[in-house]
């Protein structure tokens, strides 16, 4: 017999005064922001609201009679297993296709060295535990990843932006910073970077900075966090090699990655390359968060990748996008300001749009969502020292190009209300 809902209680609990916690927090819990990504895509789901705000991979092309297939093979043949705990590192088989999936890129490694995640989000949220103590400074681009922000905050970290052009990561940047720290005496712990792609700005680094990149790290013994969640999620463009094949066993790149943009975000299912040693220490760490990631989306996966190369579905995606990029282009030159300025992608899932410095993007985010009904990530969430008020990332993945002109247009209407009001009161040009 299903089980009914009890008969709601008739009395309702007084309301807790929020003032009684307040000592009772930890500092890393006192100190926590939220990401505004999130916040925004949670604000999003209201009716009639275009977000062109998360990395939202297009999951309606996944073909169904594959997944049906997977899943029929699973009941019939896994079903006790898969409903059961597994290993914290995560299964075996699944640990050896990731090495499978990373030697499409030349990234190559054992299974003894991968460690799966649920989602890359959980694999940054680790490595940062792993490694930084409160006030411990650590280097990131700038803009960095929106979500990577919360777990910078939540390690208590100090974050030292490193600043960017179109060929990614500007290496003398780089150095003045190392060696700023290094004269006060206290070096990094880490450079966080995403150079493939990078979200959210969706440059690419050069091959010649990541050879550079990954010499400096040798000779300045720099450990090099490489977020790679896009690197196959290219429509234009040569393929460039991983900072972790550059760094050719050498121990210096932990490499991050996920099945959100090639699967499905939905699996929560990602990873994490290094070492021996520091996989071991990323485990126990992941024991004490979640015991394992599910083993249902780890067999799922092996299953699918046993069955179909997920290289065809993942060319389908890549045809898709790249559509729907081209829509936003063409949207972005009708819709936006001569003074605005933008990334030119050639893959991913984003685009980093510059504005006149006198327009805030969080005020335009607000604006934009409670009169326009559209949503984007302002591009102060991408960085931790206020920087990016007049910038913006938008995604072009999740949509169809129907909808992301209209959601372009709806932000082009809300910029120049704000710059009329701006050349009403003076300021503006």
């Amino acid at each position: 017999m299903p089980v009914t809902d009890p008969t709601p209680p008739t009395t309702q609990r007084r309301g807790a005064d929020a003032s009684h916690y307040e000592a009772r927090y930890s500092a890393r819990a006192a100190g926590a922001v939220s990401s505004v990504m999130r916040d925004l895509m949670a604000l999003a789901e209201r009716p009639g609201v275009i977000t062109l705000a998360g990395g939202f991979p297009d999951t309606a092309s996944f073909p169904r009679e594959k997944y049906v297939e997977v899943q029929e093979v699973l009941a019939r043949e896994y079903l006790a297993a898969l409903l059961q705990y597994g290993p914290t590192e995560g299964l075996r088989e699944m640990r050896e296709a990731i090495c499978m999936v990373m030697a499409q890129e030349g990234a190559h490694t054992d299974p003894d060295s991968v460690l799966v995640t649920t989602g890359g989000q959980q694999a940054i949220d680790l490595t940062m535990r792993t490694f930084v103590d409160p006030g411990d400074w650590i280097l990131a681009e700038g803009p960095t990843y929106p979500g990577a922000v919360p777990s910078f905050t939540s390690a208590q970290a100090r974050v030292r932006h490193v600043a960017m052009d179109a060929d990614g990561m500007i290496i003398e940047a780089l150095e003045e910073e190392l060696d700023a720290l290094h004269r006060a005496g206290t070096p990094p712990k880490l450079l966080y970077t995403i150079p493939t792609f990078q979200n959210p700005s969706g440059v690419t680094m050069s091959r010649e900075r990541r050879e550079r990149l990954v010499a400096l790290a040798h000779e300045r013994e720099l450990l090099i966090v490489e977020d790679n969640p896009y690197g196959q999620v290219r429509f234009d463009g040569d393929p460039l090699p991983t900072l972790w094949q550059l760094d050719a066993g050498a121990g210096w790149v932990v490499y991050l990655s996920t099945f959100s943009k090639i699967l499905s975000p939905g699996l929560r299912v990602g990873w994490a390359a290094a070492p021996p040693p520091i996989v071991r220490k990323l485990n126990l760490g992941k024991q004490a968060g979640d015991l394992c990631s599910s083993t249902t989306s780890q067999r799922f996966i092996v299953e699918y990748l046993r069955r179909f190369d997920y290289r065809e579905h993942l060319a389908h995606l890549n045809g898709i996008y790249r559509r729907r990029r081209d829509a936003m282009f063409r949207a972005l030159e009708e819709e936006f300001p001569a003074e605005a300025t933008w990334s030119r992608p050639q893959g991913g899932l984003f685009l980093w749009a510059t504005l006149p410095d006198y327009i805030d993007t969080g005020e335009l985010a607000a604006r934009a969502l409670e009169r326009h009904a559209v949503g984007f990530v302002p591009g102060a969430g991408a960085f931790c020292d206020g920087r990016g008020r007049n910038a913006m990332r938008l995604n072009f993945s999740g949509v169809t190009e129907e909808v992301i002109s209209e959601g372009v247009a709806r932000i082009g209407t809300a910029i120049n209300e704000m710059m009329e009001l701006q050349r009403m009161f003076g300021g503006g040009t």
